[in-house]
């Protein structure tokens, strides 16, 4: 985004360079150009901004965990993506009741049911192509990662969750449900 407003201001510098250069009488016409060009920069960036939002949304929806016994309905909150735990292929233990997260360190959450459960918590979209700076709860094994998430084909999910560094942790793919 910063280059498109650096070349913009470069563009502006430019024609005002030319009309200096070439000393042109016709001030009205230079103003006239000068406001069409402002213009055309700032839909520019409003419909760059747009679309962004648009991709940055189509992480929203419910997808299936790689293991395809869970899926996970992502949404957006404010400025931030979330995913709850909407469906699970054993829901129950073998007594009827339902699975709780047992795991969970918090002795006080381990009476909660997993369906149901939030499991990624804080995205926010780089405005490139990845959700960061989010968090995601393992409810397997009781434990929450750092996380960011990149959708690599329209149906394909990549979450990363780690501890400390970004590069050294666990990858999972999530397939759309929806």
């Amino acid at each position: 985004m910063a280059d498109g407003r650096i070349n913009g201001f470069l563009i502006i510098k430019k024609i005002c360079t030319f009309e200096q250069k070439y000393n042109l009488k016709n001030k009205f016409m230079m103003k006239k150009i000068k406001s069409i060009l402002a213009f055309a920069l700032i839909l520019t960036f409003g419909i760059g901004q747009t679309v962004a939002q648009n991709y940055a949304d189509k992480v929203i929806g419910k997808w299936l965990n790689e293991e395809k016994d869970a899926k996970v309905e992502i949404y957006k909150q404010g400025d931030k993506y979330f995913g709850k735990i909407v469906w699970l292929k054993n829901p129950n233990n073998d007594d009827g009741t339902p699975k709780l997260d047992v795991e969970n360190p918090d002795e006080e959450l381990q009476s909660r049911a997993i369906q149901g459960l939030l499991m990624l918590k804080d995205f926010v979209f780089d405005g490139d192509d990845e959700w960061e700076d989010g968090e995601i709860y393992d409810p397997k094994s009781g434990k929450t990662y750092s996380c960011y998430m990149e959708l690599e084909e329209p149906e394909k999910l990549m979450i990363k969750g780690y501890i400390g560094v970004k590069w050294i942790g666990r990858t999972t793919y999530w397939t759309k449900a929806d």
